[in-house]
């Protein structure tokens, strides 16, 4: 697009020539592509029916069959990280992303805030005269600023996206999202019980964003991130859709590998010689000071289950492979309406998933992932009370581990270890009909996530832009396979790829492949120079089970020295395996700042992680001034967090109550004996720390609730959370329970009626309540 002004200016505008070059917005090359990136989540390579999974998945196979498979495409092994290298076609560490938002630090390499000087392909294609959309999971914006008086520069829209309709964080609520339309939150438009789902929501907004230009520019190109939450924790489906799987995972998570294999072998996925690596490769391996490998990385083998366990294994693979199918099933809807619009095959389609199938339900699965987050091993027995809920609003729920060694087949580990395929090696497919001929074949060539932009720049004929929005742009660090899609023995020219997360490190080199053995975070065991490093030949040895280091140790060597050459070139240090506590405990640069009292307002915008007071496990006291009508009040005063984890304090039959839900097992609830009085008042509750909870880390303490200066209740030994709500529907809301309901004993959003809610109140100071109450009322009086 021209710069300078070439028409002519003289005094009458009748006999100046105007031109339009400086000022019109850019226009697309004629006929020019669009492009639809396509990002799952969790999904390991052996799970979808066109790897060779046992996942029926039509619409991704309907991709497949219109276009190129890739066997050995890798990602970081965590979703923002990939996320990042995948929109600016560089490495997750040159942007500032080596972990997920949640867990970023203050260096080069793990801020969370993608540079400006390494545009988004949303950034560039804008400049190209695309319109851009993102839609669905995000994940690229800092914790402390996700919220309304954050700055919004790396929000979607601040990074080169024209609408954006989807949840901010790393995942959230299937049936209870926290939505974000745009730079605003916004309720879900519909409820479990009237049908609703995110995945049919977000393929709704999809097809209605890109109809909504088509019918006023018909020829106008469009690029679509779509990033659906399946298959991340929770794994929430209609119960028919899991049905659907009944009896298909009864084999366990041993068997499936071994089919699997075979079927991957058939297809070409991998080599016929490829070896299952064991599913348990490391429980021999030690850290540092001693310390086992984590239990929570550690597979329990199907032959020592119990049945009412293999029942419950079994069903969880069902949910999850339902919530798949489903979502496949939306997706398939927006593929449809592309076909009946004539647009199919004119869109380059780029399918992943961000890393492989996740570990984070631990040895025995969960029904509840909030308590991955806050150091906990789910037990069988607490899931065995949830069995015929699994899949629904009442769980938020994930497999085993077992099956993420399965969906991950043939490959060691899984999600967060960047040291092994499992976390790394993960499903690709791209297909554009009217520009790659290659149809239904696979592509063995070694692809990063960083090569896949620059790959759509060369099919897009796009020179990167020396200069973005006025930046000057650093160079790519991936590299174009674009000659790879159309003859599979041409080589790509990629030599070297590097990889570190959460303290786990790898490095490809010529069909080489360096791993360090190291637990991923939040193992916690630190001592890098201590570790053990392998070598695998990984073009003939796929799943790592053959260590050539004391065979080659020069090329271990020249490898090892290779990793800290790309390391420093590449911003990767330092490695940080901090465990759970250790890492939502650091301080960051919150707009909270390092407060001890908050106070919030009815019919304001829910505040959320990164934004709200955090309890962390420490004495808290909550108090809100509220007025009761003279014929009682109902409804919620003030919750925060959700049905899986946090609390509430609410009216019900004009008496006041306050419910602790901890962690979804235990619903502790106080509740006064008298009526509420008409008139102001202050209404309370006060939880005082006294320890934890024997062989446990579990905070325990005394908890009271009042009116005004009166106790009203009390509970002795109350537990609650050491860290957080859970990194998704954690938010805190006054006079309505938005989201999941804290307590059963009401149904959501259950609004405040009968009198009105002043402001609430959140203390964490460890102040006395009485004090507090005391100083609450006067400033109550004084207004």
């Amino acid at each position: 697009m021209t710069t300078e002004f070439n028409g002519k200016i003289e005094l009458d505008i009748r006999d100046s020539e105007p031109d339009w070059g400086p000022y019109a917005a850019p226009v697309a090359q004629p006929d020019a592509p669009n492009v639809l990136y396509l990002v799952w989540d969790d999904i390991g390579i052996a799970t979808w029916d066109c790897f060779g999974g046992l996942v029926n998945m039509p619409a991704m196979s309907r991709i497949a069959e219109r276009g190129v498979r890739l066997t050995q495409f890798h990602t970081t092994a965590l979703c923002s990280p990939t996320r990042a290298s995948l929109l600016t076609g560089r490495n997750a560490t040159t942007v500032g992303m080596a972990t997920i938002e949640e867990f970023t630090d203050g260096f080069p390499n793990s801020n969370g805030r993608i540079p400006f000087d390494t545009a988004l392909l949303s950034e560039v294609l804008t400049e190209n005269g695309y319109n851009t959309y993102c839609v669905g999971k995000w994940h690229l914006t800092p914790l402390e600023e996700s919220n309304l008086a954050a700055t919004k520069r790396h929000w979607p829209l601040g990074r080169g996206f024209e609408r954006f309709y989807g949840f901010m964080g790393g995942e959230t609520d299937q049936w209870y999202p926290e939505l974000v339309y745009d730079n605003h939150p916004v309720p879900p438009p519909a409820t479990p019980e009237q049908g609703y789902h995110l995945s049919k929501d977000l393929a709704d907004k999809t097809i209605e964003f890109i109809r909504d230009t088509k019918v006023i520019a018909p020829d106008k190109p469009w690029f679509t991130y779509l990033c659906p939450g399946a298959g991340h924790a929770p794994h929430h489906v209609f119960a028919e859709w899991a049905d659907r799987y009944a009896g298909v995972f009864d084999m366990g998570y041993e068997r499936y590998r071994e089919i699997v294999l075979e079927n991957q072998k058939r297809l070409g996925i991998v080599p016929p010689d490829t070896e299952l690596s064991p599913v348990n490769p490391y429980s021999d391996v030690s850290g540092p000071n001693g310390e086992p490998w984590p239990p929570q990385d550690t597979v329990r083998p199907w032959d020592s289950l119990g049945d009412d366990e293999k029942r419950l294994f079994s069903r969880m693979a069902e949910v999850f492979a339902g919530f798949l199918s489903y979502t496949d099933d939306q997706i398939g809807r927006v593929l449809d309406y592309l076909e009946e619009s004539g647009q199919l095959d004119n869109t380059i389609i780029v399918v992943i998933s961000d890393n492989g199938a996740s570990g984070e339900g631990g040895p025995n699965g969960s029904v509840n992932e909030v308590k991955f987050f806050n150091g906990y091993i789910d037990s069988v027995e607490e899931s065995l009370k949830h069995f015929d809920d699994l899949g629904g609003p009442q769980t938020y729920n994930h497999y085993p581990i077992g099956w993420a060694m399965a969906f991950n087949t043939p490959y060691k580990l899984f999600k967060r270890y960047a040291s092994h395929e499992g976390g790394i090696a993960d499903t690709a497919i791209i297909s554009w009909p009217n520009g790659i001929s290659a149809h239904g074949e696979v592509r063995d060539n070694y692809v990063n996530v960083a090569d896949i932009t620059p790959t759509v720049y060369d099919l897009l004929d796009i020179t990167p832009p020396a200069t973005v929005r006025g930046v000057a742009q650093k160079p790519l660090d991936g590299v174009s396979f674009k000659v790879a899609l159309e003859n599979p023995h041409a080589p790509t020219g990629k030599e070297t790829q590097f990889y570190t997360m959460l303290g786990t490190r790898g490095i490809w080199h010529k069909g080489w492949f360096a791993s360090a053995v190291h637990a991923a975070s939040p193992a916690g065991w630190s001592h890098f120079d201590d570790d053990r490093w392998e070598l695998f030949h990984i073009e003939t040895d796929r799943s790592q089970c053959h260590d050539l280091a004391g065979e080659h140790p020069e090329k271990l060597a020249e490898l090892i020295d290779l990793w800290f050459a790309e390391a420093g070139k590449y911003n990767g240090l330092p490695l940080g395996d901090l465990n759970i506590i250790e890492t939502m405990s650091r301080w960051r640069p919150y707009l909270a700042g390092e407060r001890s009292s908050y106070v919030y307002y009815p019919g304001t915008a829910d505040v959320g992680i990164g934004a709200v007071v955090e309890l962390r496990g420490r004495s808290f006291a909550v108090l809100a001034e509220v007025a009761v009508d003279a014929d009682g009040a109902e409804g919620v005063i003030v919750k925060h967090g959700g049905a899986h984890g946090g609390y509430v304090m609410y009216v019900q039959g004009n008496r006041l109550h306050f419910c602790y839900n901890f962690l979804g097992e235990q619903e502790q609830t106080l509740s006064a004996s008298e009526p509420l009085t008409a008139g102001l008042h202050t209404l309370g509750f006060a939880f005082t720390l006294t320890g934890t909870a024997e062989g446990s880390h579990t905070p325990i303490g005394d908890a009271a609730l009042y009116v005004d200066d009166t106790q009203v209740a009390d509970y002795g030994g109350m537990r609650v959370h050491p860290g957080t709500f859970g990194l998704a529907s954690a938010s805190l809301s006054v006079g309505v329970n938005n989201g999941s309901p804290v307590s059963r004993a009401f149904v959501a959003p259950f609004p405040f009626t009968g009198g009105s809610i002043a402001q609430v109140k959140v203390d964490v100071s460890g102040t006395p309540y009485a004090d507090l109450e005391r100083d609450f009322a006067r400033a109550f009086a004084r207004d």
